[in-house]
């Protein structure tokens, strides 16, 4: 009676770990769309709305979900209460802040510090075409995330699930 208890928990846990990855792989490219939106919105607000960084960033965490939401909201808050530390310091501390709760990679990290660096430093068509190139960038890993996630969604489940079955069989 344990070692079929036994072997259902580590069938299950092992399956368990399968789904979570897999649902990682899919999570990745809503993410980047929802970044990219928010980026697009950004746009619209320093282009069209005339209003500060700060105010920009409120109106966007307003309208984006979770977990960018929390990005640009805890990035307005920042602005607005760190008056010494730059607009790129804040900028980079809220995305660490932030960043382990998305299902993003280091390399979108990479594309959201180098924006960030250049956020505020340039005239608003010099941040439109910052914001564009940032956007083609986070385009290209969308790409890349949903061919990953085509690829290997399916097969992780599959495999976590046989490997946790081969270790049950291995253990009885």
């Amino acid at each position: 009676m344990i070692k079929i208890i036994g072997a259902l928990t580590i069938l299950l846990c092992s399956t368990w770990v399968g789904f979570e990855t897999a649902r990682r792989l899919s999570e990745r490219p809503r993410q980047l769309r929802q970044l990219k939106a928010a980026l697009q919105a950004l746009e619209a607000e320093i282009m069209f709305g005339h209003l500060p960084v700060a105010e920009a960033c409120i109106r966007i965490a307003n309208q984006t979900p979770k977990p960018f939401k929390w990005f640009f909201d805890r990035f307005a808050k920042r602005l607005q209460e760190e008056e010494t530390a730059s607009l790129q310091e804040v900028w980079i501390y809220s995305l660490k802040e932030v960043w382990r709760m998305t299902a993003l990679t280091d390399s979108e990290f990479e594309i959201l510090r180098q924006f960030g660096e250049t956020l505020g430093k340039h005239d608003k068509l010099s941040q439109k075409k910052h914001i564009q190139l940032a956007l083609v960038h986070l385009e290209r890993e969308e790409e890349e995330a949903r061919v990953r996630q085509q690829k290997y969604e399916k097969m992780v489940k599959s495999l976590c699930f046989l490997m946790g079955l081969l270790l049950v069989i291995l253990l009885m």
